[in-house]
C-alpha cells in the first residue's frame, strides 16, 4: 500500500511539473507574439515579414540565428552602425527567456512569399557565386554554409528573400570590420562589389 501511495504521489508530481511546464511555455509563446506585434512590427513588419529594405525579414529565419543576434545586440557585441542606432537599446530590455522565445516565434512564421525579381543577367552572375563560389580567389560556394536554396542551417543564416539593399549592406560592414563576424569576414574579404551585389539579387529573388 505504501508502495502504491508513494507512486501514486510520485506520477502526480511529475504530472504537475509537465503541466507547469507546459504553461510555461505557452506564456513564453504569447508573450512573444504579443512582443512581436507590438514592438519588433514596427521595423520588421507583420509576423517578421518586413516590407522595408532597411529591416530584415525575420519571418523563417533560423531560431538558433536570431537568438544570437539578439544577444550580441543585448551585449553590445554586435556594434555595426545600424546595430547601435536600432537594435541596442531595445535589445537591452531582453531577458534571454525573452530573446529564446522570440527566436522560436519569428522561426516559426512561414517567410515572405513573393520574391523579387531582378535583372536576369545579374541575377544568373550571382547565382554562380552563391553555388560555386569564386576559385581563382579561393571563396568557397556561399551555399556550404547557407543551403543550397539560401535557407539557412543552425546559426547560419536564412537569406532568401532577404532585401538586397540589407544584404549587400551588411556584406559592407562585415567586408570593412565594422561588424564582427570573422568567419564571414575571411569568406567575403576578397569579394568584389560587383560580385557582392549579383549575389544579393540573386538571393531577393529566391
Amino acid at each position: 500500500m505504501r508502495m502504491n501511495q508513494f507512486t501514486v504521489i510520485v506520477l502526480g508530481a511529475s504530472m504537475y511539473c509537465a503541466y507547469a511546464q507546459s504553461a510555461d511555455v505557452a506564456d513564453a509563446q504569447h508573450a512573444a507574439a504579443k512582443t512581436a506585434a507590438e514592438v519588433c512590427s514596427a521595423c520588421h513588419g507583420v509576423n517578421g515579414r518586413s516590407v522595408s529594405p532597411t529591416f530584415p525579414n525575420l519571418a523563417g529565419q533560423t531560431a538558433p540565428y536570431i537568438e544570437i543576434q539578439l544577444k550580441a545586440f543585448k551585449d553590445q557585441s554586435r556594434a555595426d552602425p545600424d546595430a547601435q542606432a536600432y537594435m541596442w537599446g531595445m535589445a537591452s530590455q531582453l531577458s534571454d527567456g525573452m530573446i529564446s522565445a522570440l527566436a522560436a516565434f519569428f522561426a516559426g512564421q512561414p517567410p515572405a512569399p513573393s520574391p523579387k525579381a531582378g535583372d536576369p543577367a545579374l541575377i544568373a552572375k550571382g547565382k554562380r557565386v552563391f553555388e560555386e563560389g569564386v576559385p581563382a580567389r579561393q571563396i568557397p560556394p556561399c551555399a556550404s554554409c547557407h543551403g543550397a536554396h539560401g535557407e539557412g542551417q543552425a546559426i547560419f543564416p536564412r537569406l532568401a528573400g532577404q532585401h538586397a539593399p540589407y544584404l549587400l549592406k551588411q556584406l559592407l560592414v562585415i567586408q570593412n570590420v565594422l561588424r564582427t563576424a570573422p568567419v564571414m569576414h575571411g569568406v567575403i574579404k576578397d569579394l568584389t562589389k560587383d560580385q557582392m551585389q549579383s549575389v544579393v539579387v540573386y538571393l531577393e529573388s529566391m
